[in-house]
């Protein structure tokens, strides 16, 4: 369904979308939705390897959109897109906005040893220089991350897509489940649109790498209920898969997962279709090939709408927190 950029033809002429590689059918799926082209974009290797980008049309005076979430490979995909925007500011485009639906490095937000890099304030730095005038992302790991920015940062949330989902599957006794005191506020924000009780779990992490999850305590009862897991990310799946069995253990049903980036590396997928997990939710931010889906376990939803939505708005120049306003949801999550 086309919306909005369709009457005025001097918005069209000023606007440009283009699509890096990491996630060319989202960006196609927000064009549609926005009723434009794709802008036309040579993106490749050199014989050495090296990332070749050429414009393949004239952008000069003209505000443009790139999509290009930094998954997997995230030092691939990060390059692409700093390349990416130097040849559009060297085209002299007039704004220059990275769509980035999934933000790679955020969790590299702090030390948590001497000696150690902030990544994600690197990262950041390095969109600046290359010549972004904005960057839009979608549920930060934390949304402090914002604060490394010193370019306008707008912060977007799936989440009223992701509970709009369970909404429309009436869960019977479902409990709204926090993995830890730092997605509280989130899942809190859940158990208010679906009208369900809440439930906290408290994790340690073991190990020097923090991969090794121990669930200590549980507040709220679970028991009989049906659990969706409320967290902003999947990447090994380990605080999933020992959450959902603790939930089990506790006297819950399986549980459902919401999640708004499916990143599903290492030993993921196989601690997903563990019983305790009866079905895992996300969105399209990173690509999920049908392969990784465990025969429609993993369900994902488009995450386009609410992109388009906010990219008209930006260009518009009009409130893209007022989106979320109109839902009763703080801005940042």
């Amino acid at each position: 369904m086309s919306i909005l950029i369709d009457q005025n033809q001097q918005v069209r002429n000023d606007f440009r979308l283009f699509a890096g590689r990491a996630n060319p059918a989202l960006a196609k799926e927000i064009a549609a939705i926005l009723g434009v082209e794709l802008g036309k974009i040579t993106i490749g290797p050199f014989p050495n390897s090296e990332t070749r980008v050429q414009i393949e049309e004239s952008i000069r005076g003209t505000d443009i959109y790139i999509v290009q979430p930094t998954s997997e490979p995230a030092n691939e995909n990060l390059m692409e897109l700093l390349i990416t925007i130097d040849a559009m500011k060297r085209a002299s485009a007039r704004q220059i906005t990275a769509i980035i639906p999934y933000f790679g490095y955020a969790r590299q937000d702090h030390k948590t040893t001497g000696r150690e890099p902030i990544s994600a304030k690197l990262v950041a730095n390095l969109l600046t220089t290359a010549g972004a005038s904005r960057v839009m992302a979608i549920d930060l790991h934390v949304p402090q991350i914002q604060g490394f920015f010193d370019i306008p940062m707008d912060h977007l949330t799936a989440l009223t897509t992701l509970a709009n989902y369970f909404r429309d599957k009436q869960i019977e006794n479902g409990v709204i489940v926090a993995p830890d005191v730092g997605r509280a506020k989130l899942a809190e924000k859940y158990a208010k649109i679906l009208r369900l009780p809440l439930a906290i779990m408290h994790k340690r992490r073991n190990g020097a790498d923090g991969q090794d999850v121990e669930f200590v305590e549980l507040v709220g009862d679970v028991k009989g209920k049906t659990p969706i897991i409320i967290d902003d990310e999947i990447a090994t799946g380990g605080s999933i898969y020992e959450q959902a069995q603790a939930l089990a253990a506790a006297g819950a049903k399986p549980a459902y997962v919401s999640i708004a980036h499916a990143v599903l590396v290492g030993p993921a997928l196989e601690r997903l279709m563990h019983p305790s997990i009866r079905e895992v939710v996300t969105t399209d931010t990173i690509p999920v090939p049908a392969e990784k889906r465990l025969d429609g376990k993993i369900e994902v939803l488009s995450i386009a709408p609410l992109l388009a939505q906010a990219i008209l708005r930006v260009h518009q120049h009009r409130s893209v927190s007022q989106v979320f306003r109109d839902q009763h949801l703080d801005f940042a999550v």
